[in-house]
């Protein structure tokens, strides 16, 4: 059943403006394109990022969020601004990403009367991803999860990014299998990020990710600090912001890294296209994903990829055609999977052609932008 009529409206609630355009360009511009109102939600939008949101057509609209923060104050003020903002513009779609959104615009939405409502799963985070338990991690998944059970009760459908973590939340009874929607990744707009040629001379690894322990990062730098060792030549590129959520890596120890000589560090880059094309081989050896966007602009831009045997990463390597999967948390794996580039560099150009092909099958933005609105009845 069609949902929108032209000129109505579809609100899209993030929790992270700097990567906003990134990530919901695509689906901005399909919105725009159909002739519908997008409203696009996010903290702390800086003038710049209201300028790339409304190039697109969207509309931008500041929200209060701490994203990792734990005050049932700040979460209050999130949920009374969102509930007065449906009120007011009276979208008919409200769609939701990561763990405060999907907690707290649901149901925001649900209290203003918003006809249709539905959120993505890009990941499940720290709180569910297997390893280091403590109290404040079983505390948090504990809120979370009965934050998801009424949200997602809320929803009319719930997309995941991939399997395990679809099966994950059913199994947990935070959403019920009708309304969970397999999605795959959330793509590349494939024109913007053309394959390159191989980059062989020096051999090149590169990590993309917030300095986050889950994503592998001290994973990266053990190997990186080993295979330095044995091939001064080899480069190893780490790019990426400092973080404050709980798995948070310090900046002492990533400058500790630099000053060891075995590894370069790159804060911040509003554009990583000039890297992934000095870029050999791209690693991401991430403990969970939901479907990493890093990884998919690397086999875009046709890079062989070292990622782990886990929920989300999985998805986007096929064994021995586009790349290698590692345990996770294994380091002499990481390591050796790497060498094996350095040794066999006739697997770059392979590799990096068949990344390539699997990203026009699998990640094409448009693609799935389509279906995600189509799930939700927007023809």
């Amino acid at each position: 059943m069609k949902l929108l009529s032209l000129l109505e409206s579809v609100a899209l609630i993030n929790p992270y403006t700097p990567s906003l355009v990134r990530f919901r360009g695509p689906l901005i511009q399909e919105l725009v394109r159909r002739g519908v109102r997008v409203w696009v939600l996010g903290p702390d939008y800086t003038p710049e990022m209201r300028k790339e949101v409304a190039a697109l057509g969207g509309l931008p609209v500041d929200y209060p969020l701490s994203r990792t923060g734990l005050s049932p104050l700040e979460d209050a003020r999130s949920f009374l601004a969102l509930v007065r903002f449906f009120r007011q513009e009276r979208p008919r779609v409200v769609l939701t990403w990561q763990a405060k959104p999907n907690a707290y615009g649901i149901p925001a939405a649900a209290l203003a009367g918003v006809p249709f409502r539905a959120a993505v799963v890009e990941g499940l985070g720290y709180v569910f991803t297997p390893g280091e338990e403590n109290f404040k991690k079983r505390l948090l998944r504990g809120v979370l999860s009965v934050l998801y059970r009424i949200s997602f009760a809320l929803a009319h459908k719930v997309f995941f990014l991939n399997p395990d973590d679809l099966e994950e939340f059913v199994a947990r009874g935070l959403v019920r299998r009708e309304k969970a929607v397999l999605l795959g990744g959330i793509g590349v707009p494939l024109e913007e990020w053309p394959p390159a040629p191989p980059h062989l001379h020096p051999p090149t690894f590169t990590l993309i990710a917030r300095l986050l322990k889950e994503k592998g990062v001290r994973e990266f730098a053990e190997a990186a600090r080993r295979v330095k060792a044995r091939h001064p030549e080899a480069r190893f590129l780490l790019i990426g912001p400092l973080d404050t959520n709980p798995g948070a890596i310090q900046e002492e120890e990533v400058r500790s890294w630099v000053k060891e000589g075995f590894l370069e560090w790159v804060p911040w880059a509003e554009d990583v296209r000039p890297y992934l094309r000095q870029t050999s081989v791209y690693v991401l050896p991430s403990y969970r994903e939901g479907v990493p966007r890093s990884t998919q602009e690397a086999m875009a831009m046709a890079r062989p990829v070292i990622t782990t045997d886990a929920p989300g990463c999985r998805e986007t390597v096929v064994e021995g055609v586009n790349g290698f999967l590692v345990p996770p948390r294994d380091v002499e794996a990481l390591e050796a999977a790497i060498e094996r580039f350095i040794r066999e560099p006739t697997l770059i150009e392979r590799m990096g052609l068949e990344s390539r092909r699997l990203a026009e099958e699998r990640f094409d933005a448009h693609k799935i932008s389509e279906r995600l609105l189509r799930e939700m009845g927007i023809e």
